[in-house]
């Protein structure tokens, strides 16, 4: 009987193991493959547009900021102490709506910048799951983020390809800098 259960062990040893080793891992360069996305293009034209608009909208606000500024310096010494004191703070109620709005703009630029960016990431990430279902890879590591403390990426299936394929984007495709 002893004979039996170490025979039994020693079988499902021997299969637990040669499964492990059966199974498949791969890599991908996220970064990479959504660089290449024709997706990611529009986004960044559409963001450079938004952000320009930002820009002007900012300039306009320093323009008159700085107009409002040279118009009092110019009359300082003729304004009475009220009328100056007036003025100094219509110039610092100005400078602090400009930083306010330097710092909405920023916030809201990284809001728009994820907005853009989420259906684009959802889209590669739907390919690489595709890919990796059909190609039956229990794990599939991103190589851009790294997030492991070795392991050997000559050693797995590069996906990078086949995502482009499923994307429809050329395999020569060169990420957007």
């Amino acid at each position: 009987m002893k004979r039996f259960i170490k025979l039994t062990l020693a079988v499902v040893l021997v299969m637990s193991s040669t499964s492990l080793f059966a199974q498949k891992f791969a890599r991908i360069n996220m970064q990479e493959l959504i660089a290449t996305m024709p997706e990611t293009k529009e986004m960044q034209t559409n963001l450079q547009a938004y952000v320009k608009d930002l820009q002007e909208q900012m300039e306009t606000l320093q323009v008159e900021l700085n107009n409002k500024y040279n118009d009092f310096m110019k009359e300082y010494n003729n304004l009475s102490e009220g009328v100056r004191n007036v003025k100094e703070q219509e110039i610092q109620d100005m400078q602090k709506r400009l930083q306010e709005f330097d710092q909405w703009a920023q916030g809201d630029l990284q809001k728009k910048r994820a907005e853009m960016s989420e259906p684009i990431l959802t889209k590669a990430t739907e390919a690489v799951n595709k890919i990796s279902k059909a190609g039956g890879y229990l794990a599939v590591f991103d190589t851009s983020v790294p997030s492991m403390a070795y392991f050997d990426e000559e050693a797995l299936t590069d996906l990078l390809g086949q995502a482009k394929a499923e994307l429809g984007i050329p395999a020569d495709a060169q990420p957007l800098q």
